[in-house]
C-alpha cells in the first residue's frame, strides 16, 4: 500500500516527513481520533484544560491514550495510562517517567519536544521506532502529544496517543525517535511549521515498577 506523507524543512535543510499510515497499512486512526476530539475542545487559539477531556469521548482509543503532568522543564510523569502503552512498557506507568518508553540515546530528544509541547505550547508527532534485535522484529510506532491548561491555566498536562505495529515481542520496547513534527498551537501560526528544538540535557529518572501483564480490558488507570 502506498504511504502519503508531508514534509517540513528541519533546522539543518533536511526534510522532517511524517507518514500517514504504517508500512504495513495499518491506518493512524487514534491519533486523528484524538486530536478532532482536542481541536474541537480549543477555543480561539487557546487550549483544552485538562478537565474538559471526557473519557467517555475517547472510549474506543483509550488503550492506547495517556495522560502526563509536567514536574519538570523537560520531564513529564504519567498519570493514566492505556493498557497497549502497559504492555509495551511490561509495567504499570502510572507515576513513571515520559521518557520510560525511550531509548537511552532518546530520551534526551523526548524531554526537549516535551519542553516545546509545555512552553510554546505545541502539537508534538513523532515516528518511533524499536530497532530488530537478537530474534526480535523491529516494530513501529506513531504518537501523538497535544497540550493541556490546568484549572490555574497553565500549560502543565497533556493528552497523548501512541500506537505500535508489528510483530509482538518480549517487553519492556523502547523506542527512538525517528521523525517528529511540532506544530505551534498559538493563533495565526502556519499550521505543520516545525518549531526549533532546544540543546538536549539529562532529566532524571523515577524508579520503574514491573507488574505482570494480563488481559484486561482497556482503560486509563487514575494515579491517587
Amino acid at each position: 500500500m502506498r504511504q502519503t506523507s508531508q514534509g517540513q524543512p528541519g533546522r539543518n535543510g533536511d526534510k522532517i516527513v511524517v507518514l500517514d499510515r504504517f508500512r504495513s497499512g495499518r491506518s493512524l486512526s487514534p491519533l486523528r481520533q484524538a486530536e478532532a476530539y482536542w481541536l474541537a475542545l480549543c477555543g480561539a487559539g487557546g487550549v483544552p484544560r485538562r478537565s474538559q477531556v471526557d473519557p467517555r469521548a475517547l472510549d474506543n482509543i483509550l488503550t492506547y491514550s495517556f495522560i502526563l503532568e509536567r514536574v519538570a522543564r523537560r520531564a513529564a510523569r504519567f498519570r493514566l495510562a492505556g493498557d497497549h502503552l502497559t504492555d509495551l512498557a511490561g509495567m504499570e506507568l502510572r507515576g513513571t517517567l515520559f521518557t520510560a518508553l525511550f531509548t537511552e540515546g532518546a530520551r534526551a530528544q523526548a524531554g526537549a519536544i516535551l519542553q516545546r509541547v509545555f512552553a510554546a505550547p505545541a502539537v508534538a508527532e513523532l515516528r518511533l521506532n524499536a530497532p530488530a534485535g537478537a530474534g526480535s522484529p523491529e516494530i513501529e510506532g506513531r504518537m501523538l502529544l497535544l497540550p493541556l491548561a490546568t484549572e490555574h491555566g497553565e500549560i502543565a498536562r497533556a493528552l497523548g496517543v501512541l500506537v505500535a505495529d508489528g510483530i509482538p515481542r518480549t517487553p519492556p520496547i523502547r523506542f527512538d525517535i525517528a521523525n517528529r513534527l511540532l506544530r505551534p498551537v498559538t493563533s495565526g501560526a502556519t499550521p505543520g511549521a516545525p518549531l526549533p528544538l532546544p540543546a538536549p540535557c539529562p532529566v532524571e529518572e523515577f524508579a520503574e515498577v514491573r507488574s505482570e501483564i494480563g488481559g484486561r480490558p482497556p482503560h486509563l488507570r487514575l494515579v491517587t
